[in-house]
């Protein structure tokens, strides 16, 4: 399928950021992880963008977005999607949440719950980890990447970090199409900057921000009326059974749905499925508002 959306460009902060939008109504803001970008959503925005008005973002860093001299900490993540939800006056919100988009996302929400109609999460990070709880696939990727010798500059200079992680964490084999598109964003010098912080803030049952930041959230969503859908593959990679079942015991108002047999990228094997499941939820939740 090729990416066939118009460009759309915002400031933020003295820094452009991309992102495409199809359809009219309410906003439904797709927020991917890493090392992706919208382009991640292009296959499931078809089945949504009758329902609202879909809108996916580059994060600061990635994808055709800008590339500023900044830390590209979860904290400038968040504050510039923060701005340019802002920016875009957008209200009544359903997010659709990616791995690390999920972090951003879940922090908004729950900063500000009012503005959001619901949530919709795949592979995301609901608690704060413990050793336990890190699946096998995802524990093995972290040890292989750890092992590598001049990581740094692999992920600071070049794609290593799409060309490693894509293939290790989905069933879908990608076409070179479809991996140079995820590629393009990290082939300069020092393109990976945003890759390399990732890499040092993910969570891995270590006491560190981004871990206090999801536990901040995780107790907020437990408390939190919000209607909330999560999706997971089998086997999976970041959602384990003990997260599954955790969030079926802790969260409020929350409908549990498979999308099919991946790891972490059902958006490239099961795009229909996926989109389909989101636009029932969608639909079903409307109808209950007042």
């Amino acid at each position: 399928m090729n990416f066939h959306y118009p460009s759309h460009y915002t400031d933020i902060n003295g820094s452009k950021i991309h992102y495409i939008e199809q359809g009219e109504g309410d906003p439904i803001l797709f927020l991917h992880g890493f090392p992706t970008s919208s382009y991640v959503w292009r296959k499931v925005i078809p089945h949504l963008s009758t329902l609202g008005r879909c809108i996916a973002p580059d994060l600061l860093g990635m994808g055709n977005s800008d590339k500023p001299d900044i830390g590209y900490t979860i904290d400038d993540h968040v504050n510039t999607i923060e701005k340019f939800i802002e920016t875009l006056k957008l209200k009544n919100i359903t997010l659709v949440m990616h791995g690390w988009g999920s972090v951003i996302g879940f922090t908004l929400a729950m900063k500000n719950p009012s503005n959001y109609k619901g949530l919709v999460f795949y592979e995301a990070y609901l608690r704060s980890k413990n050793g336990d709880d890190l699946s096998l696939p995802f524990l093995e990727q972290i040890n292989f990447l750890e092992k590598q010798k001049n990581l740094e500059d692999l992920m600071m200079n070049s794609s290593y970090l799409v060309d490693i992680v894509l293939p290790q964490s989905m069933m879908q084999t990608l076409s070179k199409e479809e991996l140079d598109q995820y590629r393009k964003p990290f082939l300069t010098k020092n393109s990976g900057k945003v890759l390399y912080q990732y890499w040092k803030e993910l969570p891995r049952g270590d006491n560190n921000p981004v871990e206090n930041l999801i536990a901040d959230y995780s107790k907020k969503l437990t408390q939190s009326q919000l209607p909330k859908l999560m999706l997971y593959s089998i086997p999976g990679f970041i959602t384990t059974v003990a997260t599954l079942m955790w969030a079926k015991e802790h969260f409020p108002n929350l409908q549990i749905a498979e999308v099919g047999e991946d790891l972490h990228y059902a958006q490239e094997s099961h795009a229909t499925l996926m989109g389909e499941t989101i636009s029932a939820w969608l639909q079903s939740i409307e109808q209950r508002l007042p």
